[in-house]
């Protein structure tokens, strides 16, 4: 090769790799000499040399950018993230701080992780609370440390200690911010599969069940609630989220029996108010007061109607498997369901995110139930209010859950109104950085003001 023809050649390898996709398997290829009139950087035809004509690449639809995006997103923010040194230490310590208080955990792995590398995760609570030296609550959450572990078939089990040593051990207002921290440290450091998340407890533990899932339901796809008590919780929120009850058919201290029969009755009302949602179970478990087996594959005595129990004290007995872990084993959250519904007085103060599935509301709201529905085929989205929400909130739009290349209808307590959504990277990053969970990165949002104001 002639000296200007290495030159040449050294300056076509710049340009391919440069632009891409000019190394084969056996290097760059020798570029051929171009004539004066050629383009420079092309190589021009040489005798016999067939001309190969190519398609033009598709060009990517808009669900296909918007994927793409959230991929590339997610990607980033992993990266990043699993060298945020704070992070790292919380996860080397399996301690997480949050303002005056910190959250110990034990973490087990068990088995392997499925053919996306990723692993469900449960959360066990521990009993005790309300305990002056403390003592109790560590010898309860050493023993949680194992009591559910066994019905783990793989998965990443992780047992919090309570953040304090009172009555509500489990639902401090710290707690909430830290749980948050908690599943998403899970999902970038051991492999977690933000879709099945399952949070489970006993007795105190079972308390924190009640509390947390209605204040943190998108976070979860199902529960597991064992002799805990409900302390009047609102359940309106658990519409997309299955919820497995269980108690001793004689632990009448603080009445639990007949309440946990008595909020089975509620999740049902619940379901015929709305019109479906609120999957649940209820085992009350025969024999047994505030201790029975919820951790094994056998079946137990329980009873057959929760209802006719909590109405009359009636009851016949079936046998049933009651492992906490098989019933939530069943489920896989869908974060972007078609139907939401949001009692805003059911909320955590202290947790920085403000949304809830695909609505975001800010935190001085603080009344009133939404009721949002997504209709995918039709391309629109339904929301009413129950009149006293006192203020507008926001919907936030995935191109995985509509159509954006069409007109997206949306109607706000009766007022409607036809937006052509967008996808705009800066409310991508802004909604990837507020749950960090790559289910929960939108590429639009409008304010229900703008519905209802016609702006």
């Amino acid at each position: 090769m002639t000296t200007e023809k290495r030159r040449r050649a050294a300056a076509m390898l710049s340009l391919c790799l440069l632009f891409g996709g000019c190394v084969g398997e056996n290097g760059p290829a020798e570029p051929a000499e171009t004539s004066a009139g050629s383009e420079i950087g092309m190589p021009a035809e040489t005798e016999g040399e067939t001309k190969m004509e190519t398609e033009a690449p598709r060009e990517e639809t808009t669900a296909e950018r918007a994927a793409r995006m959230r991929k590339e997103l997610w990607e980033a923010y992993c990266e990043r993230e699993r060298q945020n040194e704070e992070r790292k230490a919380e996860d080397e310590k399996k301690a997480i701080r949050y303002g005056s208080v910190t959250m110990k955990y034990g973490l087990k792995t068990v088995g392997k992780a499925d053919e996306n590398g990723l692993y469900p995760l449960y959360i066990a609570l521990h009993g005790g609370g309300s305990d002056e030296t403390g003592k109790i609550n560590d010898s309860q959450w050493q023993m949680m440390a194992e009591y559910y572990l066994e019905g783990v078939k793989n998965g990443v089990y992780v047992n919090p200690r309570a953040v304090r040593d009172t009555w509500d051990c489990h639902s401090n207002p710290e707690s909430y911010p830290l749980y948050d921290k908690l599943i998403e440290n899970m999902i970038l450091f051991h492999g977690v599969d933000p879709n099945r998340v399952y949070i489970l407890g006993f007795s105190a533990g079972g308390d924190g069940v009640y509390q947390i899932t209605p204040r943190m339901t998108d976070r979860f796809a199902a529960a597991n609630m064992s002799a805990g008590h409900p302390n009047g919780v609102k359940l309106e929120n658990l519409y997309d989220m299955p919820l497995q009850l269980q108690v001793g058919i004689e632990d009448a201290a603080y009445n639990r029996n007949k309440v946990t029969a008595e909020y089975d009755l509620l999740l049902g009302k619940l379901h015929n108010k709305y019109g479906g949602g609120y999957e649940h179970r209820t085992n009350i478990h025969t024999g047994h007061a505030h201790n029975f087996a919820d951790y094994d594959d056998k079946e137990h005595e329980v009873v057959e109607d929760p209802n006719t129990f909590f109405k009359r004290g009636e009851y016949t007995t079936v046998k049933r498997v009651t492992s906490a872990l098989r019933f939530l084993d069943q489920y896989t959250r869908e974060p972007l369901p078609e139907k939401i519904v949001w009692n805003l007085a059911v909320r955590a103060d202290k947790r920085e995110t403000e949304s809830f599935y695909w609505l975001s509301a800010p935190k001085k709201l603080t009344k009133g139930i939404i009721t949002a529905v997504c209709d995918r085929e039709n391309n629109a989205v339904t929301v009413t209010t129950d009149g006293q929400v006192g203020g507008d909130f926001d919907i936030l739009l995935s191109a995985a859950m509509l159509d954006f290349d069409r007109p997206v209808t949306v109607t706000v307590d009766g007022e409607t109104r036809e937006i052509t959504p967008a996808i705009r990277q800066e409310i991508m990053e802004e909604t990837l950085e507020d749950r960090g969970d790559p289910s929960y990165i939108f590429e639009d949002r409008i304010s229900t003001g703008e519905i209802k104001n016609g702006n």
